[in-house]
């Protein structure tokens, strides 16, 4: 009977975190701001973006199924680790925008290379498959892309109006 209660408590738990989460405030940058850098910090599941040498937002992020771990070949389900750049801003995604991440570096090649494997590439910062937006935060519970960085379409509107193509990207452990 016990356990019965343990289990109600804790998916009711669950339930309200999501909904807390699901409908908390956004509030959206200074845009006169200029964002000098992004960092990722995977094991916190959180993006900084960086001017001044200070963080002036973060946002909650989902990465890919296998979370710990730089990326060493295509098809692995990591997000890369290391120094890279956005190369690309996507307005007609299938996750509804994107900003590409200038995966594979050249010690990415090499390495792949040496194991005999593709790197891959197409590493992207992308909101919610479209047609899922109202999925909204709940993306939050699991790692689910392929190896890419996601954020809820509310923050990728923010995050591609506010990101210039050459802002470099560290993506920590």
């Amino acid at each position: 009977m016990k356990i019965k209660y343990i289990i109600l408590i804790l998916i009711f738990g669950l339930i309200g975190f999501g909904l807390i989460s699901y409908f908390k405030p956004f509030e959206p940058i200074d845009k006169s701001v200029s964002i000098e850098k992004i960092e990722v910090i995977k094991h916190k599941r959180r993006l900084d973006l960086i001017s001044n040498n200070q963080i002036i937002k973060s946002y909650k992020i989902s990465l890919g199924r296998v979370p710990k771990g730089h990326k060493e070949y295509e098809g692995d389900k990591k997000t890369p680790e290391g120094l890279y750049i956005i190369n690309d801003k996507n307005p007609n995604s299938g996750y509804h925008k994107n900003l590409g991440i200038s995966y594979p570096n050249e010690h990415d090649k090499k390495y792949a290379e040496s194991i005999g494997k593709s790197p891959g590439g197409l590493i992207k910062i992308h909101g919610i498959r479209n047609g899922f937006g109202w999925i909204g935060r709940f993306h939050l519970i699991f790692d689910w892309t392929l190896g890419c960085i996601a954020m809820i379409d509310q923050e990728i509107d923010e995050f591609y109006e506010n990101v210039n193509i050459g802002t470099p990207i560290e993506i920590k452990p």
